[in-house]
């Protein structure tokens, strides 16, 4: 589902999304226990401006919806492309053909699962990751889809057949079963098909020989994401990074809820008493909280004599976010 309508944006706004605020189960659990008082605060008279609902078998997650909308990028049922918005930031033209990343991984199958481990975890090195791509890219070229090495876990892919294909962000498959996010059976023919060639070729390869020797898993897969073409030129800035947020995803992808509050205290402790303090001092604030399926964005808003005087003798709790989220 697409965004609902929401109030004017203020061209000056304080906004900050986070991602994982809310998972699954552990979350749901934990976050009764959470003591987060610049939350509370923020969110106790604030107005929920914007509601983008979604599900959690959506490909393309709320976090990534919000970034994508803070950035004026399109996003189609495909997924954001953010492959061909990073191609902008080296050339600003309007591109002539789609882009992809590309993660090598591997998938754990099962008699019925296929689980997906996250490829930061293969221990993959620059020199082994070219390595790969080497064996790699001869089988994708004959399909006219060209890879280039980018970083050990991640390489870019384009060509034709990434036009309109639809493909599952990383962090909607990580740890999970990637079945119900695999492209179309039927419009990403050639995509399933180095899918199937991929896992032949890798099960005997030499590769993978010599990480079984050292005790690693071998890389039997690929997953394709970020995918899509720019028609039009848009601006290219950096998304803010906070180490809390990164800790917070982290944690929830693992499955490591004791981590994940931890998490959510530091940022409480930084980024949220940061805002809450923007917005006493009168500047505009927006907060944007995204779980599996949701991305809810509340502007604080500024008290009165009563609400004030309420404050103090009936504060309002933190409001129940996994199940909104």
């Amino acid at each position: 589902m697409r965004p609902t309508p929401s109030a004017s944006e203020p061209s000056s706004a304080l906004a900050h999304t986070i991602a994982f605020a809310s998972a699954s189960e552990g979350a749901t659990a934990l976050w009764p226990t959470l003591q987060l008082p610049h939350l509370q605060q923020l969110l106790q008279h604030a107005a929920l401006v914007r509601s983008d609902l979604g599900e959690e078998t959506d490909f393309c997650p709320p976090h990534e919806r919000a970034w994508a909308r803070a950035l004026q990028l399109p996003v189609p049922e495909s997924g954001v492309p953010w492959a061909a918005w990073e191609q902008q930031a080296a050339d600003p033209a309007p591109q002539a053909q789609a882009w992809a990343w590309m993660s090598p991984c591997h998938w754990r199958i099962g008699a019925d699962t296929v689980h997906m481990t996250d490829p930061a975890e293969l221990g993959l090195d620059e020199a082994q990751s070219r390595a790969l791509l080497e064996i790699l890219a001869p089988w994708f070229a004959e399909d006219g889809i060209a890879l280039q090495y980018q970083r050990p876990d991640r390489w870019l892919a384009s060509g034709a057949p990434l036009a309109g294909l639809r493909t599952a962000s990383l962090d909607r498959v990580l740890g999970r079963d990637v079945r119900r996010w695999l492209p179309d059976a039927q419009t990403a023919r050639t995509i399933n098909r180095l899918h199937s060639e991929v896992q032949m070729l890798l099960y005997t390869h030499a590769f993978n020989d010599q990480r079984a020797a050292r005790g690693l898993a071998p890389v039997n897969a690929f997953w394709l994401h970020g995918a899509g073409q720019l028609q039009e030129s848009v601006a290219v800035q950096p998304l803010p990074v906070d180490p809390a947020l990164t800790a917070l995803r982290q944690a929830a992808l693992q499955e490591n809820w004791p981590a994940w509050g931890q998490a959510w205290q530091a940022l409480d402790a930084g980024l949220l008493r940061e805002l809450l303090a923007a917005h006493l001092r009168g500047e505009t604030v927006e907060l944007t909280l995204c779980g599996e399926r949701n991305a809810l964005t509340w502007r604080p808003q500024r008290a009165g004599a009563w609400q004030k005087v309420q404050n103090i003798f009936k504060p309002k709790g933190l409001p129940d976010l996994p199940s909104m989220l």
